[in-house]
């Protein structure tokens, strides 16, 4: 299995130590993107990857190769200390620069593992919020780990329990290939962004993808199963969104 590490934090300490922990119940080959390093310009907000394509970004050189590698693995580990209670402004540019992935979501065979780390608190919202942002991506399933360390540097022996047995059911998961159904909530952004990509005056980019990648056919994407009430409901809940758009 291809692992993809994005680090989300300026440093290596608390969060990188959950990471270690987490690597040594995984077997396969890992690969680390730091943000850091990256020096990604900061999001301007021009609009250009939702209406023209993010082909189009002032960044896609700097954005392109993560994409592409998130493409090319079997499973994602991004990582986030709490700054603010929010994620690192690190990774919150990666989010801005990739919110067009909201309209046009792809990565609907990929598994993540979330690692939140803090001194104090808000690891909880913090790795919902990652849940929530990867789910938009299209991502079929993602575990999460997220603690609090106060003044301390080490893992204790409960944490590392509950990392070694998160990672593992990470692992398998990744290696199992199976794909898990969508959450309802997941139903409704994708058949909102379908409908508004077949509305009257669609982004002629969200426009290009559904219907290039055959998407706009499907109540969700045709690699995951639905079960009858879920396709039911996917083709409810198009019906509303296109006369609503």
């Amino acid at each position: 299995m291809k692992y993809l590490i994005i680090n989300g934090s300026p440093r290596k300490k608390n969060t990188w130590n959950i990471v270690r922990q987490v690597e040594e119940n995984l077997d396969g080959e890992f690969e680390e993107i730091h943000l850091i390093k990256h020096k990604i310009p900061m999001c301007n907000g021009c609009f250009k990857c939702f209406e023209k394509g993010e082909s189009e970004c002032p960044h896609f050189e700097y954005l392109n190769p993560i994409v592409e590698k998130i493409k090319e693995c079997d499973g994602l580990i991004i990582t986030s200390p709490v700054y603010a209670l929010n994620v690192s402004g690190l990774l919150k540019n990666l989010f801005d620069h990739t919110a067009y992935i909201y309209h046009r979501p792809q990565f609907f065979d990929k598994k993540a593992l979330i690692v939140v780390s803090t001194a104090g608190a808000g690891q909880k919202n913090v790795a919902k919020y990652m849940d929530e942002t990867l789910r938009h991506w299209g991502f079929n399933k993602n575990y999460k780990l997220a603690f609090a360390f106060g003044d301390r540097e080490n893992l204790e022996a409960k944490e590392i329990s509950k990392i070694n047995k998160t990672s593992q059911k990470f692992r398998n998961d990744v290696e199992s290939k199976k794909l898990h159904g969508p959450k309802f909530m997941d139903l409704i952004f994708y058949n909102a962004w379908r409908a508004l990509a077949q509305s009257d005056n669609p982004n002629r980019a969200d426009q290009e993808y559904w219907e290039n990648s055959d998407l706009a056919n499907h109540e969700f994407a045709p690699i995951v199963k639905l079960n009858i009430i879920k396709r039911i409901c996917g083709k409810i809940f198009f019906f509303m969104f296109k006369r609503m758009f």
